[in-house]
């Protein structure tokens, strides 16, 4: 199929929806019992994972490929970065990529195009004499955790009280001279980036790329992962500044290497990447069905861009674990409930290990959106399968919007038990 056979018909919004879903691997429920190696096709499917430690539920890059793989062990992921498959760097925020992507990364911050390079250029720029020691530390004894190092306030806590070693250790990460081969208890260990680049596999091959080509490999990358994108969106997914225009991504269209489709009730076009041409295709017939219902991590990459959610979605969706409580609408740890191609609710969610109760404070669907039987049954199926698989296999339910729902989830629930 040709590149202008491929942008004639214009897209609905459920069937672009459904493009990128398949994109993100979120269309369909697996097919198949999770493996090792899904893990690391997963991360290269989505060209990133966001890193955050929040853990009330599992932490977010777990639970991004659980809503993806299934029922998959956690360590999984921690093996594939010890074994040097991942590797931890700057994108979006703080990710883990392929060891196959990650050269371009490497390059990239190499030339100061994250606000995470440029904050550490300052913190070496006013504590050059300490971090020139901690790294020759780590040259001459090896690997450390932030935790080797006592603080002397030791009343005090919390992400931006970080005593000066983490600080420091996090600015040589974004400089680029430390890596990090493991996490002990998700803690990061940090190595030197030479040592660390020596153990990926495959082996890691410095990019030859300037600048300019840089900067076209992810806008490329970033268009890949979103299936269809509005050229406003594609800047945020590996934070490139300044933003994408559609005059940036004319050329790529005349090249073959990206597609532009028009997407009903959108006012400018959609972009797809040329490897996307024939579930374009697919999407286009019809033959695109979302069928998958899921809990999403507030880091998931599709939802993490509040415009594109919205537009994409028309869901309004504010990660508020942020916001002060007074200020919150649903909760501190709100996790968005995909149903068969829509964002159709979002339930604040906390598991009690030691208890084993998965407790749903709050549970809310959109306006508009009814408790129909299958999205009851699936819905319960799906928090079911969240709290198994967190070792909470217990069930609390809060509040819910519409009141009715409470009751159905847990005939659902009760007849599952059955």
């Amino acid at each position: 199929m040709s590149a202008a056979s491929a942008s004639t018909a214009a897209l609905s919004l459920p069937q672009a929806r459904a493009l990128q879903l398949h994109a993100q691997g979120l269309l369909q429920p697996p097919r198949r019992r999770p493996r090792r190696t899904d893990v690391v096709a997963a991360i290269e499917r989505m060209r990133l994972l966001q890193i955050d430690s929040i853990h009330v539920v599992a932490r977010s890059p777990y639970l991004v490929l659980h809503s993806r793989l299934g029922d998959y062990p956690m360590a999984w992921l921690d093996e594939a970065l010890a074994d040097g498959r991942i590797a931890e760097c700057w994108a979006h925020e703080a990710c883990f990529v392929g060891a196959r992507d990650l050269a371009p990364h490497r390059a990239w911050r190499e030339r100061g195009s994250h606000w995470a390079q440029r904050h550490a250029e300052r913190m070496h720029r006013e504590h050059r004499p300490a971090m020139d020691a901690l790294l020759a530390r780590i040259r001459e004894s090896g690997p450390v955790l932030a935790s080797d190092f006592p603080r002397e306030d030791r009343g005090v806590s919390g992400w931006w009280e970080w005593k000066p070693e983490k600080r420091w250790l996090e600015a040589w990460f974004a400089l680029g001279e430390l890596m990090v081969p493991r996490r002990e208890r998700f803690q990061r260990v940090y190595d030197l980036a030479e040592r660390v680049l020596a153990g990926l596999d495959p082996p890691f091959e410095p990019s030859t790329l300037d600048s300019a080509q840089l900067r076209r490999h992810f806008i490329l990358d970033g268009v890949r992962a979103l299936g269809v994108a509005q050229a406003r969106w594609v800047a945020d997914y590996f934070r490139l500044k300044p933003a994408v225009t559609a005059c940036e991504l004319a050329p790529l269209v005349a090249s073959g290497e990206l597609l532009e489709t028009a997407v009903r009730g959108w006012d400018v076009p959609g972009y797809v990447h040329c490897e996307h041409a024939a579930a374009l295709q697919r999407a286009r017939d019809g033959r695109l069905r979302a069928t998958h219902t899921t809990l999403l991590s507030p880091f998931d990459p599709l939802v993490w861009d509040r415009a594109r959610a919205l537009a994409m979605f028309d869901f309004d969706y504010r990660i508020e674990c942020y916001v002060p409580a007074p200020k919150r609408r649903y909760g501190y740890y709100v996790l968005p409930i995909l149903h068969r191609g829509a964002l159709v609710g979002r339930l604040d969610a906390k598991a009690h290990r030691a208890e084993g109760m998965f407790e749903v404070k709050a549970l809310f669907l959109e306006p508009g959106v009814e408790p129909a039987p299958r999205l009851v049954d699936e819905l319960a199926a799906a928090v079911e399968r969240a709290a198994r698989w967190h070792g909470t296999p217990r069930i609390r339910l809060g509040r819910c919007r519409p009141a009715a729902l409470g009751p159905a989830l847990r005939r659902a629930w009760k007849a599952g038990a059955g």
